[in-house]
């Protein structure tokens, strides 16, 4: 029986709380990308800039010892969207010029057409969204 797979494509993968789960999590959404056919999308680059940024905010700042992160990536034709959930208190902020680092979530804003923190049971998803031209990449 042959099916076709209708949008919108989903993707989720859990991290450990460790420092490599940076790189795998960057690895695990240039392959959905790829998977998907948005692989040699001009944006990819910057998708994978703001996977790096919240993966490594929810490992510094939103991931209790022991707990780990789900990294969401959702593509429904017309729009990319990345989450990050953890189960951290507190809500993540922008830095201002005077802060020596936490320069990430500035990132974030400027490679991705939205952002923003949503609520969860416990702790928080962390998400940004990216356009797509019309007819696809």
């Amino acid at each position: 029986m042959n099916v076709e797979v209708e949008l919108p494509y989903q993707r989720d993968q859990f991290y450990a709380r460790h420092r490599r789960s940076v790189p795998a999590a960057r690895h695990f959404t240039w392959w959905s990308l790829k998977y998907w056919g948005l692989g040699e999308w001009e944006r990819a680059e910057d998708v994978s800039v703001c996977v790096s940024e919240l993966a490594t905010n929810a490992l510094l700042h939103g991931v209790p010892p022991g707990r780990g992160f789900l990294l969401r990536v959702r593509y429904d034709g017309d729009v990319l969207r990345v989450e990050v959930h953890d189960s951290g208190s507190g809500v993540p902020r922008v830095a201002d010029e005077a802060d020596e680092g936490g320069r990430g979530l500035l990132l974030v804003a400027a490679l991705s057409d939205k952002w923003g923190v949503g609520e969860r049971e416990l702790g928080k998803v962390v998400w940004c969204e990216f356009a797509l031209p019309a007819g696809g990449a």
